[in-house]
């Protein structure tokens, strides 16, 4: 079993600010921004208007060919015709990928809700059954607008129900038949497509906004992901620049040498003497680079679990009024593997050891164990613990850890994405993420990894 109790005096330097990217910055800045959603191209409004019309038209053929009912046709396809009319100006007149803007969408499907309505005032009103066709525009705006743009139209479907609940002509009927359904039955079928509107609308515009802010913290874990690669690969870098740069290095020295040694005026010879010095202190910070525990590509692809944890906590160190301790034990008799240095490890673990440090009241312990089949790390702090009413749901984007942050060091509140793309990442690699509280006290996070999954090659 090994303590870790101060990385500083392993001789590790403390890491740079680059070394550990500002997601509380990132997660203000995506908070100012808004979620992103899907604007309503042309092309897709063309395309499910034409959908419309020519679902339009097949009903009116239904009725006038195969039912023989008597209706305003001619008034009826009038509408209809202007409908296509419309249509086929808009799309020839944009090109098929441009956006909308709110408005302009607020209003094309404002003419669709207008249209429908009035194809279904000549055909029963709120008797017709296609009065269900007001549904169709509220839920495209929803899964596409902003929420202003959706109240509006909803609101306008909803007075085009009520509307022509009170006022229609008759529906289609066969002649001289007499049917006429009652105001209850009429009032009835208008509250059930206000109802329908609503519902629909309400829930697809939640998955709609789910969905958003889904792909929006997957890129933010992305990105995360990909600034922890490329700095990971640094300390390959710098080896392989000590290597290439050695020769030319020396060459230098020796020309200058020369030339100081044959300088014709004192001026030269300083000069010389300069480089001389220069290239050496360029020799000296590249000896520095590959004496370092990263400098060669073995080292830097695979470390020891001491290592892990002298990394995961040394930015925490520090800490003010907090103790942040490591242990690594292991079963009796299993060797300590040495595992893939793996970026995505490195940044969630010290994410979830920065959290309890903000929430611990004096101290937080990081453990990682080991055997033969697994290997797995937790992070234990001694604070007031996870709120019962997120607990559930921690690790899913755009849920705080604790409201309020009441006990926090900082006072921070960030967007929740910490948590899911720590979660993301450590998933990535193969770990079994839990969160849960302690007993009696304090916030608990484990990672469990089969050995397999991150064990370095032996070879």
């Amino acid at each position: 079993m090994a303590s870790v109790r101060n990385p500083a005096a392993t001789g590790l330097e403390p890491a740079s600010s680059l070394d550990r990217p500002d997601d509380g910055l990132a997660q203000d800045e995506l908070g100012k921004a808004g979620v992103r959603r899907a604007s309503l191209r042309v092309r897709t409004l063309v395309t499910l208007r034409w959908l419309v019309i020519i679902g339009e038209i097949a009903a009116l053929a239904l009725v006038a060919l195969l039912l023989g009912f008597r209706t305003p046709y001619a008034v009826c396809f009038g509408v209809i015709g202007l409908a296509a009319w419309i249509n086929l100006l808009t799309g020839v007149a944009s090109p098929g990928q441009r956006l909308y803007g709110s408005k302009e969408a607020t209003a094309q499907l404002a003419f669709d809700i207008l249209q429908i309505s009035v194809l279904v005032f000549l055909t029963g009103g709120a008797a017709n059954p296609f009065i269900l066709m007001l549904i169709a525009p509220v839920t495209l705006a929803a899964a596409t607008l902003p929420l202003r743009p959706v109240l509006v139209l909803g609101a306008l479907a909803m007075g085009a129900t009520l509307f022509l609940a009170i006022f229609a002509l008759p529906p289609p009927a066969v002649p001289d038949l007499g049917l006429a359904p009652s105001m209850s039955y009429r009032m009835t079928a208008a509250a059930a497509n206000i109802a329908g509107i609503a519902l629909i609308a309400g829930y697809v515009r939640h998955a709609a906004e789910e969905s958003a802010r889904m792909a929006l913290a997957l890129d933010v874990t992305q990105a995360v992901l990909a600034r922890e690669q490329r700095l990971s690969a640094l300390g390959a870098l710098a080896a392989a620049a000590a290597h290439e740069l050695g020769t030319p290095l020396a060459t230098i020295s020796i020309v200058a040498k020369e030339l100081a040694r044959e300088a014709p005026t004192p001026h030269v010879k300083d000069d010389a003497d300069l480089l001389i010095a220069q290239a050496e202190r360029c020799r000296e910070i590249l000896r520095r680079l590959t004496q370092t525990p990263d400098a060669t590509d073995e080292m830097h692809e695979r470390m020891s679990l001491l290592q892990l944890v002298h990394e995961v906590i040394e930015p925490h160190a520090n800490a003010k009024d907090v103790r942040v301790e490591a242990i690594v034990t292991g079963a009796p008799s299993v060797k300590a593997p040495d595992i893939r240095r793996m970026p995505e490890v490195l940044h969630a673990m010290t994410t979830f050891v920065e959290n309890a440090v903000d929430f611990a009241g004096s101290e937080v312990l990081v453990t990682v164990r080991f055997d033969a089949e697994q290997v797995s790390m937790e992070v234990r702090d001694d604070g007031p613990g996870f709120a019962p009413e997120v607990l559930a749901k921690l690790g899913e984007p755009y849920v705080t850890t604790r409201p309020g942050a009441e006990g926090s060091r900082t006072g921070h509140i960030g967007m929740g994405l910490g948590f899911f793309i720590a979660k993301t990442l450590l998933e990535r690699t193969g770990a079994q993420v839990s969160f849960q509280n302690g007993r009696p006290r304090g916030a608990v996070v484990s990672a469990r990894w089969p050995r397999a999954r991150i064990e370095a090659s032996n070879v």
